[in-house]
C-alpha cells in the first residue's frame, strides 16, 4: 500500500473543538478554530482574540516524520530562494511537529491572501506569473536531497496511470469512466516514448490554484504570491511540477483551453524545458486530470460526508472535459509551437515528384484530374479579398458565389486554397472565434462529363471509404474526398495511377486534398470533398500536422499565419514611443464592414469606439465616391469645380435655421480645424487670450494643443500652457467643484469671475472653447443651463464662443444632429472633421461670413487638401448615407437600449459609477467607491482586456482613464449592442 493513496484515505476524526483544544494544549493559545477542506487531513483557521490568525493541520497517519522533516527542508529552499511561504510555528516544547492523541499536529502562519481556485476568469498575466511561480518553484528545489523526499505516492505523476485504472472503477458514471480510461491509455502511451528522458528532482507536486494564494493587484486581479501546502513534496518529473499546475488552470475558462500556453511559455522562459519535457507537458496535463476525476470519485465512496471533496468533483470533470477537448496531438503540437521547438523529424520528408504525364506547359491540377478542360482558378475567400466586399462575406452562400463567378469566368475548376483564414467562416456578434483556417485544400470542378481522377504522387493506399482514398507516402499521408473511389487497400499506387471518379450527375462537387502527418487525426469521410477548418488558436498545431498539399498539384503554396506579433515588431521598429497603441497583445485588423472589425485571422470584433467610421467601416457608397471621383478629377480649392460649392451647402442646411453659421472652411483634420477655429477668433476680436476647460482634447497641433489641457493624454498638460491660454475649471457634475444636479450657475458663474479677472489684468478673451459634451470625460454632459449661461457671459466680454463638434457632432447624439443642441445654444464657430469623411481626412470650421473675413487680416487662408474635389465628394457621400439609412435616428434608439443595458449593470455590480452621455456618444464610468468615486483606472484597462477576448472592443478615457468610451459606427444594431452589453456583464460577473 502506498503511503500516500489518492483518493483512498479518510480523514482523521478532528473537530473544531478538537482542534481549539489543540491550540491551547500544544501551543497556549486560546483561539476559535474553522475548519478548511481538504481530501485526507484536517485543516483549521485558529482565530485569536487579537485577531491574529494561524493554521493548523491535523495529518493523516499515513504519513510519517520523514516526509514532515522533508516539508520543512523544502520551506527552508523557497525561502533561500525568495519565495514567500508561510513558516511552521513551534509549539510550546520548541518542536515543529506536535503530538495529539497519536495523531501529528503542526501550526503555521497563516498565508494572506485567497486561494485562486475559486477567482473565476484568470488573465493572461496571472496565466504567465503561475508558469513562473512553477518555474521558480523548481528551480529552488533542485538541490534539496532528503529521504523524506523518497516516498511512495500516488499523485507522482509516475504513477498516475496505474492509479488512474486502480480508482477507476468508482467512476459510476459508464461514459465518463470510458473516456478517463481512454484518455489515461492514450496519454500513458505519448509518454511513453520520452518518460526515461525526464529529469527527476525534488518538486511541490501540487501546485495548483488551490495551493497558491494571491494578493489583489492595482487591477483588482489576484495575483500569484504565496505556495502553501506541501503535503505532496517529493521526488518527480520536473515537468510535472509544470503539467500539474497548467491543469489547474484549465476549469477557469474550460472553453479555451489552449490559454494555458501563457503558464507554459513562462515556464520555459525560466526554466527551459527540453524537447523531451516539451513533448510530455500535454500527456501529462491529461493524465492529471484523469487522476483527479477518478481519485474524486473514489473519494466519495469512502468518505460521503466530505462536503469538500464532493464540491470539487464537479470542477475536476471541468478540468478533464477541457484537457481532453483538443486531440492529444494537436495540444501536443501547440505547446511545442509555442515554446519554438521544431516538428517531429520524418525520415526524408515530402518528395515533389515529376508529373511526366501532364500535356506539356499545363500543370495545374492535371495530375489529379488530367482531364479538365480549361484553366484552374485559385480563389481569394481570406479576409482582404476584394470579392469579398460590402459585406458579401456574411452571406451563407459566399463561398458558393465565389465558385460560381470564378465558372462563370471560364474557369474549369476553382480551388479554395489551403491555409487561407476563411473570412467567409468569420461570425459576428460571437465570444468565440469561428473555425476559419483550412488544413486542405477543396477543388469544385464545374459541370461536365465524368472525370477520372489520379494520383498526383507514388503511395500505398492505406484506408478506402466511399468517397476517400488514404494513400501512405512514407513520412506523410495523402487523403482524396469526395469521389467515388476504384482502389483497394494495400494497393500499390504510381503517379498517374487512378484513384477513383467524379461522376457527371454528381456535380458540381467539390474534392478535398490534404496531407496529414501519421500520428495526426485520420482523413475521414466528414465532409465529403470539404477541407477540415480549424480555429485560429490550434493553427500553429495544425501547420505542423498538416502541411500545404498545393505544390503537389502543380499550384502555389498559399499558407497563412497569424503575423501580428510580427506586425508589432515592425512597428516598434520604425515608430516613435510616443504614438499610441491599443492592446498588450494587439491583434491585427485588416478588414472592417458597418460596426464590425476583422483580424487576420478571421476573427471579428463588435467596435465600439470608431466614431471616425460614423457611417460604419467600408462603405460602399463612400468606396464608390472615392473610386468614381479620383478617376475623374482631384485638385485644390483655388480652383472652380461645383464639389466644393455643393457639399457646403449640404453642410449649412445641418447648422440651425437664423443661426448667422453662413459660411464653411473646409481643412483636413479636427487638429487643423481648431487650430483655425482660434485664429478666426483671435483675428476676429484683435485679442489673443483663449479660454479653455481643464481636461479637454482639441488636438495635436501647436495651437490645438495649447487648449488641450487633458493629462490623460499630457501628464503636464497644465504647467506648460502657453501664456495666451486661461484654463476654467470643468463642469464636471460627477467629479467637479460642484456635484449634482442644478450646478451650471455655480460653474457658469465661477467663469464669469475668471472672464473678470483676466479683463483687470489687461487679458481681455479672444475665445472660449469648449466641446459640447465632454467627450475626453466619457460623454459627460454638460450641467443644465451652464452653456447657454457661460456663452452670454463671453459674449458680453467681446469675446466668440467655439464648439468643438469633432465628437460629439454629425449625429451622434441621436435627438439632435449637434452636440451644442442638448444645450439650446448656437456657437459662433463649429469646429468639425472626424465623422464627415468616414474615415476620408476631411475637417472644417462653420461661421458667421463676419468672423470668416477677418482672417483676411492675417492673409490668405488655404488647405491644400481641404475642400478638394475628392474630399467634397465624400463628405456630400457621407451625408447622402445618413439620411437614407437614417443613422441619426438608430443612434438615438440604439443609444437608448445601450445605455439602459449599462445602467442595469449599474445595479448589479458596484464597480459601474456614472452612464454618461446620449445617443451613442456613452461613457460608462468605473469606480472602485460610489461615495468617494475612486476612479478603478487599473480595473478598467484589465476589463477592457478581457472584452476583447470575448470580442468586444472597448477602451478607456477620462482624466483618470476609468470611463468605458463608448462610441461606435452609427450603423450599431440592437443585437450587437446586447452582446456588448452581455459580455459587459459577463466580464464583471466571472472577472478579468
Amino acid at each position: 500500500m502506498t503511503e500516500q493513496n489518492a483518493g483512498g484515505l479518510v480523514r482523521p476524526e478532528v473537530s473544531e473543538a478538537d482542534a481549539a483544544v489543540i491550540a491551547l494544549e500544544l501551543y497556549g493559545i486560546e483561539a476559535v478554530a474553522s475548519e478548511l477542506g481538504s481530501n485526507q487531513d484536517r485543516n483549521f483557521v485558529l482565530l485569536e482574540a487579537d485577531g491574529t490568525r494561524s493554521v493548523l493541520r491535523v495529518d493523516n497517519p499515513v504519513f510519517g516524520d520523514s516526509a514532515r522533516d522533508a516539508q520543512h527542508a523544502a520551506l527552508d529552499a523557497y525561502r533561500a530562494a525568495g519565495l514567500e511561504v508561510p513558516a511552521v510555528l513551534p509549539g510550546l516544547d520548541g518542536e515543529l511537529t506536535q503530538r495529539w492523541h497519536g495523531l501529528a499536529v503542526r501550526r503555521s502562519e497563516f498565508a494572506n491572501g485567497a486561494p485562486l481556485v475559486d477567482a473565476g476568469y484568470l488573465a493572461p498575466v496571472v496565466l504567465e506569473e503561475f508558469g513562473a511561480l512553477a518555474a521558480e518553484s523548481v528551480l529552488a528545489l533542485a538541490g534539496l536531497s532528503h529521504a523524506g523526499l523518497a516516498r511512495e505516492n500516488a499523485w507522482d505523476m509516475r504513477v498516475a496511470y496505474d492509479e488512474t485504472v486502480r480508482l477507476a472503477p468508482a467512476i459510476a458514471d459508464d461514459s465518463l469512466r470510458e473516456r478517463v480510461l481512454a484518455a489515461a491509455q492514450e496519454a500513458h502511451e505519448a509518454l511513453a516514448s520520452v518518460a526515461g528522458a525526464l529529469p527527476v528532482q525534488a518538486i511541490h507536486g501540487d501546485l495548483t490554484d488551490d495551493n497558491v494564494m494571491g494578493r489583489p493587484g492595482d487591477d483588482a486581479r489576484l495575483h500569484p504570491r504565496v505556495i502553501i501546502d506541501l503535503g505532496d513534496i517529493g521526488y518527480g518529473w520536473r515537468v510535472a511540477e509544470l503539467a500539474v499546475t497548467a491543469s489547474s488552470m484549465l476549469h477557469h475558462e474550460p472553453g479555451r483551453p489552449l490559454r494555458v500556453l501563457d503558464a507554459i511559455g513562462a515556464f520555459h522562459l525560466r526554466a527551459p524545458l527540453s524537447p523531451a519535457e516539451a513533448r510530455a507537458v500535454w500527456p501529462l496535463i491529461v493524465l492529471r486530470a484523469a487522476l483527479l476525476v477518478a481519485s474524486g470519485w473514489r473519494q466519495l465512496e469512502i468518505d460521503g460526508g466530505n462536503d469538500y471533496a464532493r464540491e470539487r468533483v464537479a470542477g475536476e470533470q471541468w478540468i478533464f472535459d477541457s484537457a481532453t477537448d483538443i486531440p492529444l496531438t494537436v495540444a501536443t503540437e501547440a505547446v511545442l509551437a509555442r515554446l519554438g521547438f521544431e516538428g517531429r523529424p520524418h525520415r526524408d520528408g515530402l518528395e515533389l515528384v515529376a508529373l511526366p504525364w501532364a500535356p506539356a506547359g499545363v500543370d495545374q491540377m492535371r495530375g489529379l484530374l488530367p482531364g479538365l478542360g480549361g484553366p484552374v482558378e485559385v480563389l481569394d475567400p481570406g479576409v482582404e479579398s476584394e470579392a469579398l466586399a460590402s459585406g458579401a462575406w456574411l452571406s451563407t452562400d459566399a463561398e458558393s458565389g465565389l465558385i460560381a463567378a470564378a465558372i462563370g469566368r471560364g474557369a474549369a475548376a476553382a480551388v479554395l486554397p489551403y491555409g487561407v483564414y476563411r473570412l467567409t467562416r468569420t461570425s459576428v456578434d460571437s465570444v468565440d472565434a469561428a473555425e476559419t483556417w483550412p488544413a486542405d485544400l477543396e477543388a469544385w470542378v464545374g459541370a461536365g462529363d465524368a472525370l477520372e481522377v489520379r494520383s498526383p504522387v507514388a503511395g500505398t493506399v492505406l484506408a478506402v471509404g466511399p468517397s476517400t482514398v488514404v494513400l501512405s507516402l512514407g513520412g506523410w499521408h495523402l487523403g482524396v474526398s469526395g469521389i467515388r473511389t476504384g482502389v483497394v487497400a494495400g494497393q500499390q499506387i504510381v503517379p498517374g495511377a487512378r484513384l477513383g471518379e467524379l461522376p457527371e450527375a454528381e456535380r458540381p462537387r467539390p474534392i478535398a486534398v490534404g496531407l496529414r502527418r501519421p500520428d495526426a487525426l485520420p482523413l475521414t469521410e466528414e465532409g465529403l470533398g470539404r477541407a477540415q477548418l480549424v480555429e485560429p488558436d490550434r493553427v500553429p498545431a495544425w501547420r505542423r500536422l498538416a502541411p500545404d498539399p498545393s505544390p503537389l498539384l502543380g499550384l502555389t503554396p498559399t499558407g497563412q499565419r497569424d503575423e501580428s506579433a510580427d506586425e508589432q515588431l515592425r512597428r516598434e521598429r520604425i515608430f516613435a514611443s510616443a504614438q499610441e497603441r491599443y492592446y498588450e497583445r494587439p491583434m491585427q485588423i485588416e478588414r472592417g464592414w458597418r460596426h464590425h472589425l476583422v483580424d487576420t485571422t478571421g476573427r471579428s470584433y463588435i467596435d465600439m469606439v470608431n466614431n471616425v467610421a460614423g457611417l460604419g467601416h467600408g462603405h460602399p457608397g463612400v468606396a464608390d465616391a472615392v473610386n468614381r471621383q479620383i478617376r475623374i478629377l482631384n485638385t485644390n480649392s483655388r480652383f472652380l469645380y461645383r464639389e466644393l460649392a455643393e457639399y457646403s451647402e449640404r453642410l449649412l442646411a445641418k447648422l440651425p435655421a437664423g443661426s448667422g453659421l453662413d459660411t464653411v472652411l473646409l481643412v483636413n483634420s479636427g487638429s487643423e480645424a481648431v487650430d483655425l477655429a482660434l485664429r478666426l477668433a483671435q483675428a476676429a476680436t484683435g485679442r489673443k487670450t483663449v479660454v479653455a476647460l481643464r481636461e479637454a482634447y482639441h488636438g495635436w497641433t501647436m495651437a490645438s494643443d495649447a487648449v488641450t489641457t487633458s493629462a490623460y493624454d499630457n501628464p503636464y498638460a497644465l504647467e506648460n500652457r502657453p501664456d495666451w491660454i486661461y484654463v476654467a475649471d470643468v463642469p464636471n457634475r460627477f467629479r467637479g467643484t460642484y456635484r449634482g444636479e442644478g450646478t451650471g450657475p455655480a460653474y457658469a458663474a465661477d467663469l464669469g469671475n475668471d472672464l473678470a479677472m483676466l479683463a483687470a489684468e489687461g487679458r481681455e478673451v479672444a475665445g472660449f472653447i469648449c466641446e459640447s459634451v465632454l467627450g475626453n470625460a466619457g460623454g459627460v454632459l454638460l450641467p443644465d443651463g451652464y452653456l447657454s449661461d457661460v456663452y452670454a457671459r463671453v459674449r458680453a466680454a467681446g469675446g466668440l464662443c467655439i464648439a468643438d463638434e469633432v465628437q460629439v457632432g454629425f449625429g451622434r447624439m441621436g435627438s439632435s444632429f449637434w452636440g451644442f443642441e442638448q444645450s439650446g445654444v448656437v456657437p459662433d464657430i463649429v469646429t468639425i472633421a472626424k465623422p464627415m469623411g468616414n474615415g476620408f481626412p476631411i475637417g472644417g470650421v462653420v461661421t458667421s461670413k463676419r468672423v470668416a473675413d477677418a482672417l483676411a487680416s492675417q492673409g490668405q487662408f488655404f488647405s491644400s487638401a481641404g475642400g478638394n474635389p475628392l474630399s467634397c465628394r465624400v463628405g456630400i457621400a457621407v451625408l447622402d448615407a445618413m439620411e437614407q439609412e437614417g443613422l441619426q435616428e438608430n443612434a438615438r434608439v440604439v443609444g437608448a437600449r445601450l445605455a439602459a443595458g449599462f445602467r442595469a449593470l449599474a445595479e448589479k455590480h458596484s464597480i459601474v459609477g456614472p452612464v454618461h452621455g446620449e445617443g451613442l456618444y456613452l461613457g460608462v464610468e468605473l469606480v472602485r467607491d460610489r461615495a468617494t468615486m475612486e476612479p478603478a483606472s487599473a480595473e478598467a484597462a484589465a476589463i477592457c482586456e478581457r472584452l476583447r477576448e470575448l470580442g468586444v472592443i472597448v477602451l478607456t478615457t477620462s482624466e483618470r482613464s476609468n470611463v468605458l468610451k463608448v462610441k461606435p459606427p452609427l450603423c450599431l444594431t440592437a443585437q450587437s449592442a446586447d452582446f456588448v452589453v452581455a459580455q459587459l456583464d459577463r466580464v464583471l460577473s466571472t472577472g478579468w
